[in-house]
């Protein structure tokens, strides 16, 4: 029996990263909850968020000692990306590696499928 693929995934940066956010919080969190909405150029942007609970529809992934939930009406879009966590000179935030992206707009704040 092969294990079966997360939906996501997080890089040891992105892991990281989430730990410290939690820990930083003021009230204890439950974990972090993947999103998507309507924005942008391209009409979709990812969103992330503290989650005090599980929603009835939530997918959980436990993965290092996080708990990551993906909102029921963002797992198809989801599906199959990698979730980073970059920092440079410029710049720092996470970073959404898509498969299903069909392209993005030219500042990269959102995407289409």
């Amino acid at each position: 029996m092969t294990p079966s693929k997360q939906p996501i995934t997080l890089t040891p940066a992105a892991v990281d990263r989430v730990k410290h956010l939690l820990e930083k919080r003021e009230k204890p969190a439950f974990g972090v909850r993947i999103g998507i909405r309507t924005k942008g150029c391209s009409g979709l942007s990812y969103t992330l968020e503290y989650v005090d609970e599980k929603g009835p529809f939530d997918e959980l992934i436990d993965t290092q000692g996080i708990k990551v939930l993906i909102d029921p009406k963002a797992f198809a879009f989801v599906l199959g990306t990698e979730m980073d966590y970059v920092e440079d000179k410029m710049q720092s935030g996470f970073v959404f590696i898509n498969p299903n992206e069909k392209g993005r707009c030219g500042c990269g704040k959102s995407f289409h499928v």
